[in-house]
């Protein structure tokens, strides 16, 4: 009985008879005797990692048909191979693992890395090994890849233990045999709003006061390791502040003397948060809101204030009138020809609103 079996140009045939691996065959036709049915083919692709049982026993059972057909890359503890194919890097094989490559259809070549004495990926590895995929399937990628934002310092952990600082630009870590975790801080001066708090000042007064500061990054790997989370540290720290601030002050002493408040909370703060590569550039006082009903009792005092400052001017200004046209009096009271002026001035206004006037002299009196 005749079989025949026929491989493309882009596969190997492997010849099996009662389970066991016979022969690799190339493409082409093949015509083989089995009177008992013996034989039987499995076509696969010869290009890529041959990810199949075969693999392991062509290596141990036919060492020669390994050789010939087979790139064996097997990787010991502490390294990774790049498996560079047509010249590109296409595979990564983790420490510990085998993997078996097609070799008949494409240049295949390894490169080997010490993972443990050099963690970090230069520019051009990081170029050359990003796209390069996994022989052995995980959930974490063997290349941890950090990129630093050009007003950033990026901080590199490996197994949680500080082991790099990063300036601005893009980075590659081996994640191999350890945990890669990163962290940013923006270095510039950042915005943190402390939303409204209630407040009782010394005088049993309800207050909500809004603050707003400015918090810059000295030192990241303080910032990053003195407090889980800076930002949260100094929003406490400037809550706490504007309490006793604030606590310890009457209303009209927080409305009429907001710098000292300022200053109190500023040096407080500052005082409180130490050297943990942290800096409060600015913080202060941006709303302090009333209760309604303490708003419209302000509202009126204020009004009150107001009227009377505005009576005591037109007091002052009617007393000055007076003492100005008392004086006036005295003065044409000894001059009799003021008088006379006087009244000429007098004429000449009444003269702008009426068509025609007749004056007479008396007798030494005036007109």
């Amino acid at each position: 009985m005749l079989k025949t079996f026929v491989i493309a140009e882009n596969q190997r045939g492997l010849l099996i008879k009662d389970g066991r691996l016979i022969d690799v065959l190339e493409p082409g036709r093949h015509v083989y005797i089995d009177m008992l049915g013996q034989l039987r083919l499995e076509c696969v692709y010869a290009q890529g990692v041959f990810a199949s049982p075969w693999a392991e026993i062509m290596e141990k059972r036919h060492p020669g048909l390994a050789k010939l057909y087979l790139e064996t890359v097997r990787v010991g503890e502490g390294e990774v191979a790049i498996v560079m194919i047509d010249g590109r890097a296409t595979y990564i094989v983790r420490p510990g693992a085998t993997a078996y490559v097609w070799k008949v259809l494409q240049d295949v070549n390894v490169v080997r890395v010490n993972v443990e004495d050099n963690p970090r990926l230069t520019k051009a590895e990081l170029v050359a090994y990003e796209k390069a995929v996994a022989t052995s399937e995980r959930s974490v990628a063997p290349i941890a890849i950090v990129t630093v934002g050009e007003t950033e310092t990026g901080l590199v952990f490996f197994d949680r233990e500080l082991v790099d600082v990063l300036k601005p630009g893009r980075y590659g870590y081996w994640q191999v045999g350890r945990t890669v975790t990163t962290k940013t801080l923006d270095m510039r001066p950042l915005p943190l709003e402390v939303t409204a708090q209630e407040i009782l000042t010394k005088d049993r007064v309800s207050l909500r006061v809004t603050l707003t500061s400015f918090v810059e990054v000295t030192n990241a790997e303080k910032a990053a390791l003195a407090t889980p989370d800076y930002k949260n540290h100094v929003y406490r720290l400037v809550q706490f502040a504007v309490r006793e601030a604030v606590g310890g002050r009457t209303l009209d002493e927080v409305l009429n003397d907001r710098e000292t408040v300022d200053a109190q909370i500023v040096n407080h703060v500052r005082r409180e948060l130490g050297d943990i590569g942290v800096a409060v550039t600015e913080l202060g006082v941006k709303d302090v809101i009333l209760p309604g009903d303490m708003r419209e009792l302000i509202n009126r005092v204020v009004e009150a204030e107001k009227t009377a400052q505005a009576n005591l001017i037109r007091r002052r200004e009617e007393t000055a009138a007076t003492r100005s046209l008392l004086n006036t009096a005295r003065l044409m009271e000894d001059n009799p020809t003021l008088l006379r002026l006087k009244e000429l001035e007098a004429l000449e206004r009444v003269t702008d609103r009426i068509g025609r006037i007749d004056v007479h002299a008396g007798s030494g009196e005036g007109l």
